[in-house]
């Protein structure tokens, strides 16, 4: 039997949930996120780990607890085969144009770092063939032109998030496919997680809906998510 490319996935958390979040997809968010990275892989290509950065919220307390919910699922039902890495918010204030208010608005730092040290260290340490890059964030760039660069035989994937694209990634990288509403209703966790002291983790209330699998939107996912570049 041929050995199998290997194949390391890396997925900007908040750019895919906001890609969702972006075509009313709420009651997909239940994201078996091994599952749909293994859906974008070919017959030749082995996913070895996968690997999750996001940022923990502290309020408003209803979304907090779905966030935590979800990530005690994950971490679950994927064990060792999922890794999470987390950034951090920084509050920064913005002025509204009409009334002058000044409210603090907080943003999401470090994700792009924190993945893009994780590529190129996966990268000297010769673990991975293609990197599955699950994004759409343009600021990635550079370490996919680094990989590029010092590693030509070792390719980069990307697969861009619903309602996102990156014309700078999809000129540099290797290939790239756009995750269609098919792949994330295959790829959702049960209803259900049990903890191993017991405890019971479910789909929150607000994502509750079991996500349609009709012949025409599995059609239509699969078109979504056929190659759209490839060199």
């Amino acid at each position: 039997m041929p050995q199998k490319y290997r194949v390391i996935a890396y997925i900007d958390g908040y750019n895919l949930y906001y890609g969702i979040r972006g075509e009313a997809w709420q009651r997909l968010l239940w994201l078996d996120l091994n599952r749909l990275a293994k859906s974008l892989l070919r017959d030749s290509q082995d996913l070895l780990v996968t690997k999750y950065f996001t940022t923990r919220i502290s309020s408003p307390e209803a979304k907090r607890k779905r966030q935590s919910d979800y990530l005690e699922a994950l971490e679950t039902h994927c064990g060792v085969s999922l890794k999470m890495f987390f950034g951090h918010y920084q509050s920064e204030p913005w002025k509204c144009a009409h009334c002058n208010k000044v409210v603090p608005v907080s943003h999401e730092k470090k994700t792009d770092v924190n993945i893009a040290v994780e590529v190129m260290t996966d990268a000297f340490r010769d673990a991975f063939d293609t990197a599955l890059l699950i994004s759409a964030d343009s600021d990635l760039v550079p370490v996919v032109l680094a990989v590029r660069r010092l590693f030509p035989t070792k390719s980069i994937v990307v697969a861009f998030p619903p309602a996102r694209s990156s014309v700078e990634l999809k000129n540099e990288a290797n290939a790239c496919i756009a995750i269609g509403r098919a792949k994330l209703a295959g790829s959702q966790l049960p209803e259900t997680v049990r903890k191993p002291d017991g405890r019971i983790l479910q789909r929150p209330a607000k994502w509750s809906s079991a996500p349609s699998t009709s012949f025409g939107e599995k059609l239509m996912g699969a078109l979504d998510a056929a190659p759209i570049k490839a060199r």
